[in-house]
C-alpha cells in the first residue's frame, strides 16, 4: 500500500523567502521534480488555478514585497444539453388540435331540425295516398291533413262489408227479370265508399249460369252522387233489377269487390 500524499501547499509558499535565512535558502539544493505516482489523486481545477501565478507577482514575492495569494479560479462547465422536443413539438402541424374549437350556434341546430321536419311533411303530403291506404300510418296522416286541410282518399276495405240481408225474386210484371234487394253494413274503422257488388246466379247443380258486377251508380241510381260515404257501423239498403239468364236459376251469391 502506497503512502498517502502530503497535502499540497500553494506554489507561492515554496517561493517565499524565510526572514533571516536567505543564506540557508541559497545553500539548499534544488529538489528534483517529483513524478506523480499511479496512486496520486488527480489534479483538479483548483490545483491548476493555484499553479497559475503571474510571473511578476512571483518575482515580487521572492523579493519579499507582497505575499502571493492564488485568486484565479477556473471552473469547467459542461455544455448545456439541448432540450428534447416535447410531444406537441415533435408531431406534425396538421395533427395538432386547435386550442380553441368554435361551437356551432344553437340556432343553426334549430334551423336544421326545422328544415328536416319540413322535408318530412312534404314527403308525407306527396305520398299521402299510399300512406292513407295503410292501417298503421293512416291515423297520423289523417291528423296531419286535418291540421293542414288536405284531402285523403276514402278508406277501402271490401272485406269489412257485411251482408245483413239479401233477397232475389222474379218480378211479377216482367218475365225473365229478377228483383235484387240487400242490406249491407260497414264494419271498418274508417268511412268507405259504397262497395262494388258481384252477383252470381247458379242452377240446381251449382253451376254458375250468369254473373254481373254492379257499382254504386247501378244500384243507387241518381242518388249515387249524393250518397256520400258509409261511416263505420253504418248500414244501408240497396235494390236493383237484373235479367234472369235462365229459367233454371235457383241460387245466387253476393261478393264485395
Amino acid at each position: 500500500m502506497s503512502e498517502p500524499n502530503p497535502p499540497r501547499r500553494p506554489l507561492a509558499t515554496f517561493l517565499r523567502p524565510h526572514a533571516g535565512s536567505q543564506a540557508d535558502a541559497d545553500a539548499t539544493p534544488l529538489a528534483e521534480p517529483s513524478v506523480p505516482s499511479a496512486d496520486a489523486s488527480p489534479v483538479t481545477a483548483d490545483d491548476t488555478a493555484e499553479a497559475l501565478v503571474d510571473p511578476v507577482t512571483e518575482a515580487a514575492a521572492m523579493a519579499g514585497e507582497v505575499p502571493v495569494q492564488a485568486t484565479a479560479t477556473i471552473s469547467a462547465q459542461a455544455p448545456a444539453a439541448a432540450a428534447a422536443p416535447t410531444l406537441s413539438q415533435a408531431e406534425p402541424v396538421f395533427l395538432r388540435g386547435g386550442g380553441h374549437r368554435l361551437r356551432t350556434p344553437r340556432w343553426q341546430w334549430a334551423m336544421v331540425a326545422a328544415l328536416s321536419l319540413l322535408l318530412l311533411l312534404q314527403i308525407a303530403l306527396a305520398d299521402r295516398a299510399r300512406l292513407a291506404a295503410d292501417a298503421g300510418t293512416r291515423p297520423w296522416v289523417a291528423g296531419l291533413c286535418r291540421v293542414l286541410r288536405c284531402d285523403l282518399p276514402a278508406w277501402r276495405e271490401p272485406a269489412a262489408f257485411t251482408m245483413i240481408s239479401r233477397d232475389v225474386r222474379p218480378m211479377p210484371q216482367q218475365a225473365g227479370a229478377l228483383q235484387v234487394q240487400a242490406s249491407i253494413r260497414n264494419d271498418a274503422r274508417w268511412a268507405q265508399d259504397w262497395p262494388v257488388l258481384r252477383l252470381s246466379l247458379s242452377d240446381a247443380d251449382g253451376r254458375v249460369i250468369g254473373s254481373g258486377v254492379f257499382a254504386a251508380s247501378d244500384y243507387l241510381g241518381a242518388g249515387a252522387r249524393t250518397a256520400g260515404l258509409l261511416e263505420p257501423g253504418q248500414s244501408a239498403q240497396i235494390a236493383f233489377q237484373v235479367k234472369e239468364p235462365s229459367a233454371s236459376t235457383v241460387a245466387f251469391n253476393f261478393e264485395f269487390l
